[in-house]
């Protein structure tokens, strides 16, 4: 009997010490497996009392969707048949928040938010879209087929607000001489002729003024129309014309495993610098029954030339210089006050070195500025970028608040429009990385970084500004989602060793987080995740990195040590909860089982530290962000005893140049790397990514000659590898097989590339992360630990 109790205990330690051991089939494996499946997407019920989300705890081929009651906290999944039935997440409410309108399959529903009651409004096989209330909330207003409707809630009216026509206008036949003096010579000629033309002039126009009254013809020739938006009161519609560029050519990804067995094209983006649309803005004044452009030359500063074009100035004759010419601009909005008494309009520069908050007269078409942004890097950070961005009137319907970098992190601004009074809400080392105003509009709740640049938190403060109450304590990032009465938050919550869970917490800074899912599974369970030190290393040039690292427990003076680096360029890796990067977190802690310090930084570039640290890199990738990388590499051998000669380098995507970049142009510092999906010349990738840090190549050869591997690959000393999905969309595969050829050209040989046929920018089969990962830890056992 002993033999046997001793049998099932030595059997019970073996399984466990094999549960805990890391394998880099255990970690690449699905996910629902090596860590368990998250709750994500949370939105409420109109009454507040259930919460719902996306989970999948049982594995299905895809997330299904639960709830939770509020009242007992008790979890159940949400049958297909109730699921297809719930009210959208998304919608616009009444002013008193009685009534919500929304699009579900192309289809406009209204609710009332205290009986749960759902009317269909349409149902139709054109697709409506923009639904939203009219200022007196008495019709919805939406878009269908390019056109602006209302739907009178009362008697059921629909009306046509606009009458945009695809297509050119059919000129009206024109009469010759000939034509015109024969036709006047019959009439004169013969009375019955003139009596039957007098009668129909007579009739058309009898018909012309029974007619109902009709929107303006308008009629778009080649371009479209979007943007529509009708004012409060109903008399003006603006919209904005897009003309799509000409001679602009896409690229083409082949696919060679299909279903056909033949090799399929996928049609894909056009690259950085191609000729791009314009746009043009107008004004349908309703009553005149007239349509007007909207004038943008006008715009402060709309003239002003970039900076970096210095660089490319040729000596002329000033006498003879040509005036330059105003830059195109896309412009948003208008944001209308409730009482129609104002109209902002926001627009940006599409060389990206502007944004203008402007103030607009529908009735005069005058622009007034009343916030410029410049930067001659680019614009952007937290709800800055493209679009209107977080801005809105507050009660008193005369105050815009809005987000600006101004002072080199995104923070609240308010400027009364009554007398052009601007005043700074929030201020300090810190993003505001999410806004939005409380149903009484007399609070902020915001989420910002300022506890620690790694740490989200949720907070309330008043609309005049002032003291911030935070109501969020668990360390890490809180995602939260308020419940529609503002009086509890839903939230995701994650710490870095910890996933992302569901908690909920009444509206109140002590009130207690509780828990409401337990979603890790038990193979994640069992292995005693790292939590890797997030601290700041010093760059050469005073500015501290942020850094997460994991201590191997090697010899001092002869540790090897890997250094990853994060996708995206503004993307943020080194904070205090679960990373994106989960894969690769779960790689580092097998790598530290295997003796290797670990570590990733947020290199010049990444998101969550402010202006001057996101446009660190313009106009040069591989510039600072490199030198970040070279000096946390100094700092590993100096601080923590790595080898300075079995320093590894790797990383996905953006990660993936600086890892060529790395190899390429610092050979020195690093031994090896792992270039993954990598882009290796700008000049290559899209537009809207890429034109913000390097301009356009055609204009600004220098600035992508510095930045792109392809150029500095003489530069290659120790082993690369590079693997690349053939079917990347993203980073198409041409990328590495033109730096291939570049390496072949230039004899080098200690290189390899590895393609996956069926994978794009984001693997998804694990069979490819395991042996893309495989290849990678045999690259830094063969390079690292000689």
């Amino acid at each position: 009997m002993k033999k046997i109790y001793f049998f099932i205990f030595a059997y019970l330690c073996c399984s466990m010490t094999f549960a805990q051991k890391l394998s880099i089939e255990s970690i690449m494996q699905d996910p629902k497996n090596s860590i368990g499946s998250l709750p994500s997407n949370i939105f409420w019920s109109e009454d507040n009392k259930t919460i719902y989300f996306n989970w999948n705890p049982d594995k299905n081929k895809a997330d299904s969707l639960y709830g939770l009651l509020v009242s007992d906290k008790k979890i159940f999944k949400v049958s297909p048949s109730v699921r297809r039935g719930l009210p959208s997440a998304f919608g616009v409410y009444s002013k008193d928040r009685s009534k919500k309108v929304f699009t579900r399959n192309g289809d406009i529903f209204l609710m009332d938010t205290q009986t749960q009651a759902v009317r269909q409004i349409t149902n139709t096989l054109e697709y409506e879209s923009d639904a939203e209330f009219s200022g007196k909330e008495d019709k919805i207003i939406f878009t269908k087929a390019n056109n602006l409707f209302s739907f009178n809630l009362s008697n059921g009216e629909l009306v046509q607000l606009s009458n945009f026509i695809a297509g050119a206008k059919r000129p009206e036949a024109k009469q010759s001489e000939q034509d015109k003096w024969l036709k006047q010579d019959q009439l004169s000629m013969f009375e019955i002729l003139k009596e039957r033309a007098d009668k129909k002039k007579e009739g058309e126009k009898i018909s012309k003024a029974d007619s109902p009254k009709r929107p303006k013809e308008f009629y778009l020739d080649e371009k479209r129309v979007d943007n529509l938006v009708l004012s409060p009161d109903g008399n003006y519609i603006t919209f904005r014309l897009v003309k799509a560029a000409t001679g602009s050519k896409s690229t083409i990804v082949p696919n060679y495993v299909t279903e056909s067995g033949f090799t399929e094209d996928i049609p894909a983006r056009t690259k950085v610098g191609a000729p791009a649309a314009s746009y043009e803005y107008f004004v349908y004044q309703i009553a005149k029954d007239t349509i007007v452009s909207i004038p943008t030359k006008g715009i402060e500063g709309i003239y002003d030339q970039p900076a970096y074009l210095k660089d490319y100035a040729v000596k002329k004759d000033t006498t003879k210089a040509k005036k330059p010419e105003a830059r195109m601009v896309l412009m948003s909005g208008p944001v209308w006050s409730e009482d129609s008494k104002y109209a902002v309009m926001v627009a940006r520069s599409t060389d990206n070195k502007d944004r203008w908050i402007l103030k607009f007269d529908p009735i005069t078409l005058k622009l007034e500025t009343i916030d410029r942004q410049h930067d001659e890097a680019w614009i952007g950070g937290p709800n800055i970028g493209f679009g209107t961005g977080s801005l809105g009137f507050l009660a008193d319907q005369k105050t815009l608040y809005f987000q600006s970098e101004a002072d080199g992190y995104s923070h609240i601004y308010t400027v009364d429009l009554s007398n052009n009074q601007k005043k700074q809400l929030t201020k300090g080392k810190f993003e505001v990385q999410s806004l939005q105003l409380s149903k009484d509009k007399n609070f902020f709740y915001i989420t910002t970084n300022e506890v620690h640049p790694g740490e989200q938190h949720f907070y309330k403060m008043s609309v005049t500004g002032g003291e911030r109450t935070r109501l969020t304590k668990l360390a890490g990032s809180n995602q939260v989602v308020l419940s529609p009465d503002e009086t509890k938050l839903a939230y995701l919550h994650s710490e870095s060793t910890k996933p992302w869970e569901l908690y909920l917490q009444d509206n109140s800074p002590t009130a207690p987080a509780t828990q409401l899912t337990q979603s890790t599974s038990e193979h994640f369970k069992a292995y005693k995740w790292r939590d890797p030190q997030v601290l700041t290393i010093k760059a050469r040039d005073g500015e501290d990195i942020y850094a997460r690292y994991y201590e191997g427990k090697g010899a001092k003076g002869k540790k090897p040590a890997v250094i990853f680096v994060h996708g995206a360029g503004y993307l943020q890796n080194a904070h205090k909860w679960w990373s994106q990067y989960f894969r690769e977190y779960m790689f580092h802690n097998f790598l530290v089982d295997n003796g290797y310090d670990v570590l990733d930084i947020d290199y010049r570039g990444s998101a969550g530290y402010g202006r001057d640290w996101r446009t660190g890199i313009y106009r040069f990738m591989g510039g600072k962000d490199l030198t970040d990388h070279v000096d946390a590499a100094k700092w590993l051998v100096e601080k923590h005893g790595v080898d300075a000669k079995k320093i590894g380098i790797y990383g996905g995507s953006y990660g993936g140049f600086m890892t060529l970049m790395a190899l390429f142009t610092s050979p020195d510092t690093f031994k090896a790397g792992a270039a993954l999906r990598p882009v290796t010349d700008w000049a290559a990738y899209n537009h809207p990514y890429t034109a913000n840090i390097l301009n356009e190549p055609q204009k600004d050869s220098i600035a992508y000659r510095r930045s792109s591997p392809i150029y500095h690959a003489a530069g290659l000393k120790n082993r690369l590898l590079i693997c690349h999905g053939m079917v990347d969309v993203n980073v198409h595969f041409q990328d590495v097989v033109r730096l291939s050829q570049r390496l072949i050209e230039l004899k080098k040989e200690n290189w390899e590339l590895a393609a996956y046929p069926m994978e794009d920018h984001g693997f998804v089969e694990p069979t490819s992360w395991m042996d893309e990962y495989k290849r990678i830890f045999k690259l830094f056992e063969e390079e690292l630990k000689k």
